[in-house]
């Protein structure tokens, strides 16, 4: 099918570039928000200083072509393809491209043996990286990439609605109710000013995909849901207002986006799934055409 992706060595090369534009090119949308936010600090506090040493240091990053954070996180790929094009085959390029890209220092080697503790030493590793593969009825292959951080990580959360403690109920105020805990509750820890990625239902895995799937949006778009849309604008204006800022030091910028989505659930359940993500929102992605020709999404 297509003329210049024809095997494994073309796909594997095309995603170490995809990885090195991740880990070191900080998306545009993300650093003008976060000089926004640098706008609403007053001059001399520490939230300032933060903010300055997060925009001095993507500079840096992009110059240099390193990576503009040490832990380069978990690779989380979703791929949509046409029929013709082997998920298997894609699969194992994302595979090689993170030991490829391990080797070159692109990535860090950051794959741990859970039994023995011991690292892989490639980067690679069950469910490292994670690949979501579906097919589409389009001629384009979309390849779209996060790496998230195990620190942001660890500030993800999931509520099961009803939660009385909250007073959150099972609808949208609810939901926003816990997503604004699950801000309060990261204070710095998750290298904040975060991007939240939320999912509204789903089961307790399915959720947390969506989710971080959220996270591949740009800050400045519109959710095309006016109620969602209109909640993820009081909810970055709401998390900001909690104090907590940029590290936890304090200020007016505690988050620089929410994305929420929805997925179907169970009349027994109603999860909602939060995923936290640092400042260094690498995500980067190509467009390959049926005749070759790549197209960056940033």
């Amino acid at each position: 099918m297509m003329k210049m992706m024809k095997d494994l060595e073309q796909w594997t090369t095309l995603m170490v570039d995809v990885i090195a534009r991740a880990t070191s090119q900080l998306p545009p949308d993300v650093t003008a928000a976060i000089r926004r936010g640098r706008t609403q600090e007053a001059e001399g506090s520490l939230a300032a200083m933060a903010l300055d040493s997060v925009l001095k240091n993507a500079d840096i990053a992009c110059a240099e072509k390193a990576p503009m954070c040490q832990d380069t996180g978990v690779p989380l790929f979703w791929i949509h393809h046409p029929a013709d094009v082997s998920t298997g085959l894609l699969s194992k390029a994302c595979t090689q491209a993170v030991r490829r890209a391990t080797a070159k220092n692109l990535l860090r080697e950051n794959a741990v043996d859970t039994l023995t503790g011991r690292n892989t030493g490639d980067g690679a590793a069950p469910s490292i990286p994670t690949v979501h593969c579906e097919e589409w009825d389009r001629s384009e292959v979309k390849i779209q990439l996060l790496l998230k951080g195990g620190g942001c990580e660890n500030t993800s959360a999931q509520y099961s609605l009803p939660d009385s403690k909250l007073g959150a109920d099972r609808n949208l105020d609810g939901a926003r109710r816990v997503v604004l805990d699950a801000a309060y509750q990261a204070q710095g820890k998750g290298c904040g000013p975060g991007i939240l990625g939320v999912c509204l239902g789903g089961d307790r895995g399915s959720g947390y995909v969506e989710a971080k799937y959220q996270l591949l949006r740009h800050l400045d778009d519109h959710n095309p849901i006016p109620e969602l849309d209109a909640m993820e604008r009081r909810l970055v204006d709401e998390a900001n207002q909690l104090g907590i800022g940029p590290m936890g030091f304090g200020g007016k910028t505690t988050v620089l986006g929410v994305k929420i989505g929805t997925l179907g659930r169970v009349p027994a359940s109603y999860f909602v799934s939060i995923a936290y993500l640092c400042w260094a929102a690498r995500r980067a992605g190509a467009l390959v055409a049926e005749s070759g020709e790549i197209t960056w999404l940033s």
